[in-house]
């Protein structure tokens, strides 16, 4: 599976006027800290000029693997599809719009044995200084409350879109399309650790977000009631099947 030192999976929407300069930090960063990385882009049905960028980009750079959806799938969608490309034991998540910054990846990811599946099986970035303005703020505050207390998670930050997993864990997971905000309570729901770390978070440089405060909302009520139901469904051993040495197995 080892194929490089770590994957980072980009899910991209619409950000025809973001990508080439996140992928060129991103590849000056990564060069630096890793030396042998992968960068996985995925062009969600875009209606924008994404795909012709990244065809681009991806002729420049030599560690970008660009995939396209021909329509529209969701985040969580291409996120999976970017694990499915990967090659890696761990893969790092970030997202296309400029606002994660790379760094917080390498840090993110001093915290591992990128080598070992190892504890903690979850790292996730927290933003401490988020720039969306006021009304997303106080969204999201209300919404993490209402899910911790709901799931019974600690995570400050769940929508972060930094995060670092194992490939296979990820891809064991129950898929539904807003996967990606509920894997911190989904992964300590099966018995693995989790760290929380400090990330920067940035202006988006153009372009708009692809949410809304009421459109998440209304989605979010019903996939808390879909996730709480699936955690009380979902009873595997993980946490032993992950970790367990093959020669032991």
């Amino acid at each position: 599976m080892q194929a490089g030192k770590l994957s980072i999976v980009i899910p991209v929407h619409n950000e025809a006027g973001n990508i080439g300069a996140v992928i060129g930090e991103a590849v000056g960063v990564f060069s630096a800290a890793f030396g042998d990385f992968r960068i996985i882009a995925v062009e969600d049905g875009s209606t924008d000029d994404t795909w012709d960028r990244l065809a681009e980009l991806e002729g420049q750079y030599p560690q970008l693997t660009a995939i396209r959806h021909p329509e529209r799938a969701g985040k969580s969608a291409a996120l999976r599809t970017g694990f499915l490309a990967a090659k890696t034991l761990w893969v790092a998540t970030m997202d296309g719009d400029g606002q994660d910054d790379p760094r917080s990846v390498v840090d993110m990811a001093s915290r591992l044995d990128l080598t070992a599946l190892a504890a903690p099986a979850l790292v996730c970035g927290c933003r401490t200084n988020r720039t969306d303005g006021a009304n997303r703020k106080w969204a999201s505050k209300i919404g993490n409350g209402i899910r911790r207390a709901m799931l019974r998670d600690n995570c400050p930050d769940t929508a972060c879109g930094l995060k670092l997993i194992p490939r296979d864990l990820f891809l064991a997971l129950p898929f539904f399309d807003s996967l990606h905000r509920y894997l911190p309570p989904f992964t300590r729901h099966l018995g693995f650790d989790q760290i929380y770390v400090d990330v920067v978070n940035r202006a988006r440089m153009s372009g708009e977000t692809k949410y809304t405060n009421v459109g998440r909302a209304f989605a979010g009520f019903f996939d808390l009631m879909g996730v709480n139901w699936l955690m009380r469904r979902t009873h595997i051993p993980a946490k032993e099947l992950l970790f367990t040495p093959e020669g032991e197995r």
